[in-house]
């Protein structure tokens, strides 16, 4: 595709405008042969810096917001146009492929992972191609506007043709909204779960955290919107926008039976029977029908198709259910955690609660007093440990988190992860439940400038295989 086509709004000379495209990055590290490198800045780097390593990589043309030295043509926008223009750059290198599937936007603290993952199993149960981009696919929770669009390519080529339609929901975060991730983006359904404390170290207030979210729910990015409505921040947004709003509750499930095992309710007069468990996942899957029934499915077909949907991997994951059941989920701010904890506590009221989590480094500090106090009020037993300690010192994190914890409760602080998981089996007794939270899904854990493998499944395992010799 030529360089003229790529940035039809801008005025390039003739010998500029032929220049072919292949490729288009705002990592000079990935630039190959083709690519048009987008100099954007960085949280603590000024994107124009990285110019010359681009073009010595391959890139033959670079967009930037001044003026550069380089040795191929440099096309200068105002920097207010620059992220913007390279969502719609990469949209077109990879021939739009957002065109040929309906999209579907999660936002919202907790929930956008599961949500996601059950619109792409609930579309495939009912034969369509079902697919979703996130926390579970990618290294982002949204991708950058590059590899989101080629993730959209890879996804679209790999869909069968013969089916009838095809969904791919996406995970978009407040970071991604505010940085115009999913600039040029159409859906037909966004969606919001719910809104929490987290991400402030970014957004500064609640009110600018929601203000972030809001973007997602105008009529040039969707068509109409479902919106979990038990939350404070829901009602706020289904009250202030102009789409067609779907409003969710809890109230929409009624005669809920709950266990360890799994999940039955009645929907809109169908009977929902679900391997996922706990209240909130209950959340989740009327979110996920919903939206499926936004997109024009039958409610009967999507009450039958819940039955093929699996548990998602990190999310409420029992991953031993022997003399004491083990739960592994992502939950890593205070109201996710709390949730959590609070569906053990109903689901097995003569257990005694094991809690072992941590808090991230150089992300928000100011919730991790916040989670030592939910960790340790809904726990008999709280461990705090590392989560992702990344450039921050384990015992300082540890420190601020027990800071919030409940005077008299028994808390340890045990800063090596899997120490602190085996000091769990220890403690642990027959008929007990043993939470592992803040990972999830993940398979690493970055201390310092070194990433190591972890995943809590696979050491939870472990310690169980130990238990049985």
């Amino acid at each position: 595709m030529q360089l003229g086509d790529v940035l039809d709004d801008c005025s390039l000379d003739v010998q500029t405008s032929s220049i072919e495209i292949e490729h288009v990055e705002i990592d000079s590290r990935r630039c190959v042969p083709g690519t048009l490198f987008f100099a954007l800045d960085g949280e603590a780097t000024n994107g124009t810096k990285f110019g010359a390593d681009a073009v010595a990589r391959g890139a033959v043309a670079v967009v930037a917001s001044e003026e550069l030295r380089l040795s191929v043509p440099v096309v200068v926008v105002p920097k207010s146009q620059l992220l913007a223009l390279v969502a719609h750059a990469a949209a077109s290198v990879m021939g739009h492929p957002e065109a040929q599937v309906e999209m579907v936007g999660v936002t919202g603290t907790n929930g956008k992972t599961t949500v996601t993952a059950l619109v792409s199993a609930l579309a495939a149960a009912l034969g369509w191609n079902g697919a979703n981009i996130g926390t579970l696919t990618n290294e982002r929770t949204t991708p950058p506007a590059p590899e989101l669009f080629r993730t959209l390519r890879q996804l679209v080529d790999r869909f069968d043709a013969s089916k009838e339609r095809s969904v791919v929901a996406l995970e978009v975060s407040s970071h991604a909204l505010v940085q115009q991730r999913v600039e040029g983006l159409r859906f037909s359904v966004v969606a919001f779960t719910n809104l929490s404390h987290d991400h402030l170290d970014y957004h500064g207030s609640m009110d600018e955290y929601f203000a972030a979210k809001a973007q997602l729910f105008t009529p040039e990015h969707a068509q109409c919107a479902v919106i979990w409505c038990d939350d404070v921040y829901g009602e706020k947004l289904a009250s202030s926008i102009t789409l067609g709003v779907r409003e969710v509750r809890r109230a929409d499930a009624t005669d809920v039976m709950r266990t360890l095992h799994g999940t039955t309710f009645f929907w809109r007069r169908h009977v929902i029977n679900t391997p996922l468990v706990g209240d909130f996942n209950v959340d989740n899957a009327l979110m996920a029908m919903t939206i499926l029934s936004a997109l024009g499915a039958n409610d009967a077909a999507i009450a039958r198709a819940m039955s093929d949907v699996h548990n998602v991997r990190g999310r409420f994951e029992v991953v031993s259910r022997d003399d004491v059941t083990v739960i592994v989920d992502y939950a890593h701010t205070p109201d996710g955690l709390q949730r959590v904890l609070a569906d053990v506590r109903a689901l097995a009221p003569d257990a005694r609660i094991v809690t072992v989590f941590g808090c991230g480094g150089d992300r928000d500090r100011t919730k991790r007093p916040e989670m030592g106090l939910v960790a340790s009020t809904w726990s008999d037993f709280t461990i705090v440990t590392s989560d992702n300690p990344r450039s921050e010192a384990p015992e300082d994190i540890i420190d601020a988190v027990m800071s919030g914890v409940v005077p008299g409760a028994t808390v340890a602080r045990i800063v090596d992860r899997r120490e602190a998981i085996a000091r769990a089996f220890q403690y642990a007794q027959r008929g007990d439940v043993i939470v592992l939270a803040g990972k999830g899904h993940e398979t690493t854990q970055t201390i310092g400038d070194e990433t190591i493998s972890f995943d809590d499944r696979e050491v939870a395992m472990e310690m169980l295989r130990r238990a049985s010799c």
